[in-house]
């Protein structure tokens, strides 16, 4: 007699852990939905970009490099320098909502990869209940919710998904008995090398942290595996993201002598020596920005995270949760959970005095800014050793322990709601309307032209005046009075500004004498300038950063365009190379994959 049919299709518990993790995700972002997004410090800057963006695209300029409505209408080449992922999947979803809802639904979709990725990890540790629970656990580990509410940085956010991803598929050994090729090459190299490219094109802090990390986990598996396999996988998955990237990498290296980003580490708030874990300043710039009080709450939350990391895998230890839930299925447990548990160490080290010298000696950290910007690499280990400790308890109590980490999840979730949620009144739609119409919004410091600090543009400026000395300024301190102003204002109203694409304009007048064409837009050797169908090569603007073109007297005719240089051809050479050496790496590793017949 056949056996009777289920009545529930077991196939539907494959979907439960996912389930569980978008339902989290919905939670944490509740308030959101209820109230709007919160306005951090980062939130204009991304939505302007985000709306920048879309309309070159829709302008049929599918890869854009320059803002034309930051600062104030003179633009600046944000796009060059700023990773591109989160800006056009920003502009993408600007298609299909309206701005005001873009950050809600972008913040629920960083947060359910977040869990999601990071419960993939845990199933390489735990079996798929606890596995589920790290994953819901990583969206409300602290650090996550709070960048999403205080600082809106979509970019960063994106840590959440990628280290644990690339953590995965580092330590990730399918053959651990085989030979070295294999055991390195074993299927997860090239998805290794996609997401720190991923990274890489996502946020620069988040590459630089996922590099390094990268380094440090490589030896580290290197010495407990005792093979060289997870080097040699690194190796290989590091130069291939360097060159999938380079497309973005390359020309933001090379034309950074042409912007003035060391401004990014020059203010006292945006340096790592102020920024370590519980530390009092007396500077009046880093009281002025409540620089102080943002710490104290940032280094809680350290504490917090890294004392549940640390006491999570004290007490799965002394359990022997992590051994148990392996089912004698995945040896090696100490391949995952050493790794693990080194990186808490070195978050505490790396926010401590102490490091320092470590800072100075590593290339490019610095430009991490903060110290506490590790905690982005805590939220694996966190969300793991906490399910690990809290899961396997007996039966009869799991139940239990499940409410009320249910419990805990809604009351972090609504104490940041409560807590840091900030009201954007109307400042967002505002932002969306500057855009729209013209009137443009503040720029960045940072990508103003090289060789001094120029102040804003002005909203008032004019599209062009024609001076005698291109080291004149278009307007004095107090703009709109002196007998200077008031005659360039005139004389400029013979010009007229025809903005045909973000990156192309064109400038026609007549100029009464010759001498130089103030035009609002921001110097930049990348743009090509035709006078009259001559090239010239325009002067800077003292004050502003201005472009000043050198004109004749009489009709004049500018066009304005938007170059490839030298460098972004080399970066888009690199990166055609390694998508098809990517492709052949994948070959080569379903090759050593596949069984071998006996």
């Amino acid at each position: 007699m056949p056996a009777a049919k289920p009545i529930f299709d077991p196939r539907w518990k494959r979907f439960a852990g996912p389930a569980f993790v978008l339902l989290s995700a919905l939670v944490a972002t509740a308030p959101f939905i209820l109230q709007g997004p919160s306005c951090g410090s980062d939130l204009y800057f991304h939505l302007a970009s985000w709306i920048e963006a879309q309309r070159s695209m829709l302008l049929a300029v599918p890869y854009p490099h320059w803002t034309p409505n930051s600062n104030f209408g003179a633009g600046e080449p944000r796009f060059v320098f700023y990773p591109p992922l989160s800006w056009m999947a920003g502009a993408f979803l600007g298609l299909f909502m309206p701005w005001r809802f873009v950050a809600v639904a972008f913040t629920f979709l960083l947060l359910a990869a977040t869990g999601l990725a990071n419960r993939a990890l845990a199933r390489e540790m735990l079996s798929d209940g606890p596995a589920t629970l790290a994953g819901c656990a990583a969206i409300f580990s602290g650090f996550a919710l709070l960048t999403v509410y205080t600082r809106s940085d979509f970019a960063e956010i994106t840590a959440g998904f990628w280290i644990p991803l690339l953590i995965l598929f580092l330590l990730r050994d399918r053959n651990p008995s085989g030979p070295l090729r294999e055991r390195a090459f074993d299927g997860s190299a090239a998805p290794l090398a996609l997401v720190l490219a991923g990274a890489w094109l996502s946020n620069a802090p988040v590459g630089l942290m996922a590099s390094y990390l990268l380094a440090a986990l490589a030896v580290v598996a290197a010495l407990t595996a005792k093979s060289s396999a997870p080097v040699l996988r690194a190796t290989v998955a590091a130069l291939l993201a360097f060159g999938l990237a380079a497309g973005f990498l390359l020309p933001a290296a090379w034309e950074q002598r042409w912007t003035n980003l060391q401004f990014a580490i020059s203010i006292p708030h945006l340096q790592v020596r102020n920024s370590w874990l519980f530390a009092r300043h007396t500077d009046a710039t880093l009281a002025a920005v409540a620089h102080d009080q943002k710490l104290l709450v940032v280094s809680w939350i350290a504490v917090a995270m890294i004392a549940v990391a640390l006491a999570g895998a004290l007490v799965a230890h002394m359990r022997g949760a992590l051994l148990v839930s392996m089912r004698g299925s995945l040896p090696g447990a100490r391949r995952w959970t050493l790794p693990l548990l080194l990186i808490p160490c070195a978050v505490l080290f790396l926010m401590l005095p102490v490091s320092m010298p470590v800072w100075n000696v590593l290339p490019k950290l610095r430009y991490l800014q903060f110290s506490w910007r590790w905690l982005e690499v805590m939220t694996a280990p966190t969300s793991i050793f906490f399910a690990a400790a809290v899961w396997f308890v007996p039966l009869r109590r799991r139940i239990a322990v499940l409410s009320a980490c249910a419990l805990l999840f809604i009351a972090i979730s609504a104490a940041a709601g409560h807590y840091w949620f900030i009201d954007c009144e109307d400042n967002q739609d505002r932002i969306v309307a500057a855009e729209h119409d013209g009137t443009g919004v503040y720029g960045k410091q940072e990508y103003a032209p090289a060789g001094g600090i120029y102040a804003p543009p002005l909203s008032i400026q004019p599209d062009a005046c024609l001076v005698g000395d291109p080291s004149a300024s278009p307007g004095p301190a107090n703009p709109g009075t002196g007998p200077y102003w008031d005659g360039a204002k005139a004389r400029c109203k013979a010009f007229v500004a025809i903005n045909f694409l973000p990156e192309s304009r064109i400038v026609v007048g007549t100029a009464d004498h010759p001498g130089y064409l103030i035009l609002r837009l921001r110097s930049y050797p990348a743009w090509r300038v035709e006078v009259n169908g001559r090239p010239v090569t325009p002067a800077i603007e003292r004050d502003f950063g201005l472009m000043a073109v050198p004109v004749p007297q009489g009709h004049i005719e500018i066009n304005i365009d938007w170059t490839t240089t030298p460098d972004v051809i080399a970066g888009r050479c690199i990166s055609f190379v390694s998508v098809l050496a990517l492709t052949t790496l994948c070959l080569i590793e379903r090759k050593l994959r596949r069984p071998r017949l006996s």
